[in-house]
């Protein structure tokens, strides 16, 4: 495990784009596990600057982590509006290159299943980057007595149901379903960038990378993934 120290977030955000970025260079029709919410914004405001810089993301194939159920694409609050928002209109990126789970779906157990079959026929995630939820959550994986493996459909808890609130105009309004990748497709990763910004985050933190590997800490599990850099904006000790 690698852990990088940023003074803030804006080099936070640097530094993880750069990240990115050098796979890019590296292998451009690698495929990225791409997520959503307030910490990655910064990220692909960069992605777009390096963009303009030059970057070719043409070849660049992404699997978004999660959805609500019941948001159709053109809902303002939905992820596929989040990343045409964030990033996808301001680069170019053929649209059969990004995937999104379909929150829509009639049957959701065949979309997630879609899903993973998708992953795998693009050969697997090379880098996923990850934020961590105020419950430790990854994507929608929230803490409960097992956690789901592959993508699937999600009830989303209380706690989770608050803090997204703040994105719509009555808590009620929150869907309480998504899809979600499980923490199996997102341990099958090559590598994990995990992005945690906000020293609210702290000691959540330091128990999913020091502590006990947990379903009740389901970013615990990022402890066993071989090849993982966490970035945060905070200083980070080790559990006494």
């Amino acid at each position: 495990m690698r852990i990088i120290v940023a003074d803030n977030y804006k080099e936070l955000s640097r530094w993880s784009a750069q990240f990115v970025a050098g796979l890019i260079r590296g292998k451009p029709n690698c495929v990225l596990g791409l997520p959503t919410g307030s910490t990655p914004i910064g990220i692909y405001s960069e992605l777009v600057q390096l963009y303009e810089q030059g970057l070719d993301l043409r070849y660049t194939e992404t699997f978004n982590l999660d959805e609500y159920v019941g948001l159709p694409p053109s809902h303002p609050q939905s992820y596929h509006s989040f990343m045409q928002e964030h990033l996808f209109r301001h680069i170019d990126h053929p649209s059969s290159h990004y995937h999104i789970p379909d929150g829509m779906a009639a049957d959701l157990e065949g979309e997630c299943q879609r899903y993973e079959e998708m992953i795998l026929a693009a050969g697997g995630i090379d880098l996923m980057v990850l934020g961590l939820g105020p419950n430790g959550h990854i994507g929608f994986n929230e803490p409960d007595s097992h956690l789901g493996t592959k993508t699937h459909v999600v009830s989303l808890t209380r706690e989770t149901i608050q803090a997204n609130a703040r994105f719509f105009r009555e808590e009620k309004e929150v869907p309480r379903k998504a899809i979600t990748m499980g923490v199996g497709s997102i341990m099958q990763a090559q590598e994990i960038l995990l992005v945690v910004s906000g020293t609210g985050k702290r000691e959540m933190l330091r128990q999913a990378l020091f502590g006990e590997v947990t379903t009740r800490i389901p970013a615990s599990i990022l402890q066993l993934h071989p090849h993982i850099v966490v970035v945060t904006d905070f200083s980070l000790e080790p559990l006494g």
